[in-house]
């Protein structure tokens, strides 16, 4: 009977340790998770800043393309063939 008290206290010292190891490894999960998901977030933002910084430098280009005469559409009748 000794015997098999120490078999069952042996499996559940076992038994206990698996628990231990697989929930500290989802703590440890959640907490990667976490940070790709703040990650996530924050590229998300910096690529919304930077879409809104091409746009302004896309009008900037063509309102100087506009404004210069190099850039200005030439007469189709005029150009070499």
């Amino acid at each position: 009977m000794m015997n098999a008290d120490m078999d069952v206290d042996a499996e559940n010292q076992v038994e206990l340790e698996e628990k231990t190891r697989l929930i500290n490894q989802v703590l440890e999960l959640q907490h990667t998770l976490e940070d790709l998901s703040a990650r996530v977030d924050a590229v998300k933002e910096e690529n919304l800043k930077l879409k809104s910084e091409n746009q302004v430098l896309g009008q900037y280009i063509e309102n100087l393309m506009s404004a210069s005469s190099v850039f200005q559409t030439t007469d189709t009748k005029g150009k070499r063939k």
